[in-house]
């Protein structure tokens, strides 16, 4: 009898220990998931601040440069296609296409010395230089967070319960043509 007993307390055990393995996995997994969500967040706010800044900024440009249509049509069209993306890759691609854009723009900028001495134009430029930044820390923080959830789900034990969790590989936020598109300075020629 006693036996007996300490067969079931042991088969109890295991069936204890190995509920809260299941649980503690499944917890682990959701709380990766939900990690990177709330990275994904933080691009997106910073990505919304400065699409929101920019039509600030090509304000206070057109007052000093109104014959520059086309930049100004270029940046609208930036603009559109940063709000229409939605996932990480069509953010990505948005992104670079702002940021040549804004190069540009910057570049119209320096034919104005008295833009330059603009005190809404130089906030507006502080502002946006501490969102690039801002965006920056951001992407590498999501890319941290996908990394370990993707590992997460591909090692033993998170691939077994990935499945049925539905989670699946998250994208990285990386420029299309990798980082050197957006840390290239850009050419000049004459």
């Amino acid at each position: 009898m006693k036996k007996a007993l300490v067969i079931m307390g042991a088969v109890l055990a295991v069936i204890v220990i190995g509920f809260m393995f299941v649980i503690s996995t499944k917890n682990g997994l959701i709380a990766l998931d939900e990690k990177v969500n709330e990275q994904w967040s933080q691009i997106d706010t910073q990505l919304q601040r400065r699409t929101d800044l920019i039509p600030n900024l090509v304000n206070t440009v057109k007052g000093y440069a109104a014959h520059e249509d086309k930049i100004f049509t270029e940046i609208a069209n930036a603009r559109s296609a940063m709000l229409a993306a939605k996932s990480p890759e069509g953010k990505a691609e948005a992104a670079v296409q702002m940021k040549g854009v804004l190069d540009r723009l910057l570049a119209v900028a320096e034919n104005y010395p008295n833009l330059k001495a603009d005190t809404t134009f130089r906030s507006l430029m502080d502002e946006l230089a501490g969102t690039e930044n801002r965006i920056a820390v951001a992407r590498t923080r999501y890319n941290e967070s996908v990394k370990s959830f993707n590992q997460a789900i591909r090692q033993f034990p998170g691939s077994l319960f990935a499945g049925g969790l539905d989670l699946q590989k998250k994208e990285y936020f990386d420029p299309p043509a990798g980082h050197a598109a957006v840390e290239k300075a850009p050419e000049v020629k004459f």
